[in-house]
């Protein structure tokens, strides 16, 4: 289960990092690329030596009803991003669309704390919905789109991977107690 949590958080992470440095172009988004990419291949790799779980451990596949609650968040979530996407666009406003975006995809960890039964989503959550927020309101100030891309970008990036590292120590925490 952690290869594949730390997956989503690394590359996810990578793409938070290209949506919020993507206005610099040319050398800037290629030194960022390999620099996200990099992080992202080391997270997914250090998840994956072992002891990644608990010895003798049987991953077994989430139950119905976890696997149910989970993909209602999802399509839920994903649902929203459309629509932030669509209205955003058509509003004439494209730069309000990663903030909002970040909200919606830090309210998501919240119920998913709940189906998962891990409190520790919760950071993830707030931290992202706080991004999204000080997005929104760098942009009410004035600041340019691209100030506002960065800072919920690269604050989003830096916030998946830091997950995915505190998912690595923890698992190796719980294998080592």
């Amino acid at each position: 289960m952690i290869k594949t949590e730390v997956g989503f958080y690394a590359f996810f992470g990578l793409g938070w990092l290209l949506a919020g440095l993507g206005h610099f172009g040319g050398a800037a988004m290629g030194a960022a690329f390999l620099m996200g990419l990099a992080v992202a291949l080391t997270l997914v790799l250090v998840a994956r030596r072992p002891p990644p779980e608990p010895a003798g451990e049987v991953r077994q596949p989430l139950p119905p009803l976890q696997r149910r609650r989970f993909g209602q968040v999802n399509a839920v979530q994903w649902l929203l991003i459309a629509a932030i996407a669509t209205g955003c666009g058509a509003g004439g406003v494209p730069e309000l669309i990663m903030p909002l975006v970040a909200v919606v995809v830090g309210l998501h960890f919240l119920p998913l704390a709940r189906v998962f039964a891990d409190r520790r989503l919760v950071v993830p959550g707030v931290a992202l919905t706080v991004l999204g927020i000080a997005g929104l309101l760098a942009w009410a100030a004035d600041a340019s789109p691209g100030a506002v891309f960065t800072l919920v970008g690269v604050g989003c990036a830096l916030t998946l991977w830091s997950t995915a590292a505190w998912s690595i120590t923890g698992a190796r925490r719980a294998v080592s107690a």
